[in-house]
């Protein structure tokens, strides 16, 4: 959901508080953090492909999706995320019931008695901890775009009522979809024993003995996916039709209003990961993800930055009675905790290099916006 000028809302806020070489600086920033989360994706339906097609490379997959997702990008859109919403929800529900029944009956499988204990029994923190530091760019990048909860205010009939009650929800739906689903099939199958690339819930299903219900949950993915990417072309064709200036070729309408000039650009950046995937064959997925991640780690800090701002500026006069809890202190803490993962990304050999290109895309916007911007 974006705002009547095809920009997030939040950019606005941040344009406001923060000045206006802040917001060009992060809106760009924006738009190319969604760009490459759709090559993220597209790199995720080629190891999908594998599933069936193990022998074949990726690369050929991610350019027939590229195109065919290109040509259905303005066709029934909502239908098509409404669809992969469902088909994800199914998927999740399908693994914790599976992993519940399994383990109070304590079913034996190829990979062992499963049992509640798998969970703890084969230890909780890999390589003394070095491990389960390099997971927190991983996790991070899996909720990138949760602030569309917020953005959805310009559009929601109650704000008011409806947007605190969504952002409170994400809590409990963090809990039961996303805790309750790595709870299930670390039940079922250890968490030493997952193969790197391969969807845990394919695995799990191959496992249990299920080859239908794996092909079922990888198709399952591969939608959700397409799905992302479908979203990420019309997101970040109409920001960059919103980010450019008046006389740009990018700033143009076809008959049907659609800024069709955007989107192909924006389409040609992303097929970049048809050509990362043929380059780098097994560390594609870790460079591109880790590099929407430092991006999005800089905008997320500046969101609380501007907080910090809108309440210094207006003295806490402008409240709805939907507060950040515990501010300023969990403004200070949240962005401290951001600059861990960013320190954690910066220090990780494998995504060093990604995450100074992102430093140097701000830097490079920031000298930009220097001259371009008096103000």
């Amino acid at each position: 959901m974006v705002s009547d000028d095809t920009k997030p809302v939040f950019i606005d806020f941040m344009t406001q508080y923060l000045g206006e070489r802040a917001g060009f600086v992060l809106g760009w920033t924006y738009w190319i953090g969604w760009v490459v989360i759709a090559m993220t994706e597209l790199t995720a339906i080629g190891t999908y492909m594998q599933f069936w097609f193990p022998s074949w490379p990726v690369w050929p997959w991610e350019l027939a999706f590229l195109v065919a997702l290109y040509f259905t990008n303005t066709i029934a859109v909502k239908i098509f995320g409404e669809a992969e919403f469902w088909f994800v929800m199914i998927k999740v529900v399908a693994m914790i019931v599976t992993g519940l029944i399994l383990a109070f009956g304590h079913v034996k499988t190829s990979m062992g008695v499963t049992e509640f204990s798998t969970l703890w029994s084969h230890g909780l923190v890999a390589n003394h901890g070095k491990d389960l530091l390099s997971t927190f760019q991983m996790a991070f990048f899996a909720f990138l775009g949760v602030e569309f909860v917020g953005i959805t205010a310009a559009e929601t009939k109650d704000p008011l009522e409806t947007i605190p009650r969504a952002v409170n929800s994400i809590v409990i739906r963090i809990l039961i979809f996303y805790i309750g689903a790595l709870s299930a099939i670390m039940i079922i199958q250890p968490w030493t024993n997952y193969q790197a690339g391969v969807s845990p819930f394919v695995q799990v299903f191959s496992g249990i003995g299920v080859s239908s219900a794996a092909a079922v949950i990888n198709f399952v993915v591969l939608t959700a996916a397409a799905s992302s990417i479908n979203s990420a072309f019309f997101t970040t064709g109409r920001m960059l039709y919103s980010l450019v200036g008046e006389k740009s070729r990018f700033k143009r309408l076809n008959k049907n209003a659609i800024p069709k000039s955007a989107i192909n650009l924006s389409t040609l950046i992303v097929g970049l990961a048809v050509v990362v995937n043929y380059l780098f064959l097994t560390d594609a997925f870790t460079l591109i993800s880790s590099t929407a991640s430092a991006a999005f780690l800089l905008i997320y800090m500046a969101l609380m930055w501007t907080h910090l701002r809108f309440k210094k500026q207006t003295h806490g006069t402008k409240s709805h009675g939907f507060k950040l809890p515990l501010a300023p202190f969990s403004n200070y803490l949240t962005i401290a905790f951001l600059a861990l993962i960013f320190i954690i990304l910066l220090l990780n050999h494998e995504t060093t290099i990604t995450t100074l290109l992102s430093l140097i895309w701000m830097v490079l916007l920031t000298i930009i916006a220097f001259f371009r911007i008096k103000k």
